[in-house]
């Protein structure tokens, strides 16, 4: 099962320069004072490059400084947002832009309470409503169809076999897959351990033999083949032998369920709907699925009361009395006609 790397240069996307701005020393000093309060460095990296983009916006106006910011200019920003397009053509969702101004005010209130700034002018902005909705839940045969489109007689396509297993089996996050390391998986116990989650939060969780059985394979077959420094630590590599960048295993996993048929908006996400679904359509409580997917409030699990319908059906159909084999009685006016 030889691995064939291709001898190309990988980029990483560049950071949005924002170095020569009068912004960067108070985004140092800001990203600093989270660092002191225990913000993981996932977040710290989420705040950062949001946060960037902000500053570039601003720099692309001749805007240097925050103290040259007001609060017209920030909801000129949220226009912008709003009717910004990403590549695929879709615009960004009331969540993302939610999380974007939520970051940009809490920068501006640290400004404010440092005395950087007299006034606060993203005290007063509002935040978008997200929309409720369901999440799309894959069916059993669905994962299943999925799972068997990576070509496991090939190094890469072994490893895509493991990283979607571990995803259906724990329900763990797509970023928080990426920075599994080897030694935060016990094989002989069957669990996985998440370092500083989402709330920088860890847990134990534990993964089913099936999973466990891909992950061996990977470990004892293809991981040598795809690591270039001995020391990383990161369990799932990319074809360069480096950590998976989120957006692209996202990207992976997208293409895998348009192989499989599967038009569902979304990637990584559905395999984490797909386990709370069909583990409470089986019998689990509530509550161990909230452990499982690292909810800290109860009702962001709630939702998923709500998708479950499968066994909601089979409880209808064996407990309602109406009943579709079952023939109409007649009514008294029928009973005469036919008399008749």
């Amino acid at each position: 099962m030889a691995l064939k790397r291709k001898r190309t240069m990988h980029h990483q996307r560049d950071k949005v320069a924002i170095e020569h701005t009068g912004f960067y020393g108070y985004l140092l000093r800001y990203q600093e004072t989270l660092l002191l309060r225990n913000y993981s460095a996932l977040a710290l990296k989420r705040r950062e490059n949001t946060l960037r983009r902000f500053i570039g916006w601003c720099d692309e106006r001749g805007l240097n400084d925050p103290q040259t910011i007001t609060k017209p200019i920030l909801e000129s920003y949220q226009r912008y947002l709003y009717f910004y397009r990403q590549e695929n053509g879709e615009p960004l969702s009331p969540t993302t832009r939610g999380r974007y101004i939520s970051f940009i005010r809490h920068f501006f209130k640290w400004l404010t309470q440092e005395n950087y700034l007299l006034y606060n002018p993203a005290s007063e902005l509002v935040i978008p409503k997200a929309t409720a909705s369901l999440p799309v839940v894959l069916s059993e045969d669905e994962v299943a169809r999925l799972m068997e489109q990576p070509d496991v007689n090939t190094a890469k396509g072994l490893r895509d076999r493991a990283i979607l297993e571990t995803f259906y089996s724990t329900g763990i996050r797509r970023a928080e897959l990426c920075q599994l390391t080897v030694s935060d998986i016990a094989l002989d116990r069957y669990t996985l351990f998440v370092k500083e989650g989402k709330g920088s939060k860890d847990r134990l969780l534990p993964i089913g033999p099936r999973a466990v059985k891909w992950i061996k394979h990977y470990l004892n077959d293809v991981r040598h083949q795809l690591l270039l420094n001995s020391t990383e630590p990161t369990l799932f590599l990319n074809d360069y032998g480096e950590p998976f960048r989120d957006n692209k295993l996202g990207d992976k996993v997208k293409r895998y369920l348009k192989n499989a048929g599967i038009t569902a908006p979304g990637a990584c996400h559905l395999l984490r709907h797909a386990m709370a679904t069909h583990m409470l359509e089986n019998g689990a409580e509530l509550r161990f699925i909230q452990a499982m997917l690292g909810h800290s409030d109860y009702r962001a699990t709630q939702v998923y009361t709500h998708v479950s319908i499968r066994k909601l059906q089979e409880i209808h159909a064996a407990t309602h009395p109406a009943k579709a084999d079952e023939p109409a009685n007649e009514t008294a006016e029928e009973q005469t006609d036919h008399s008749g």
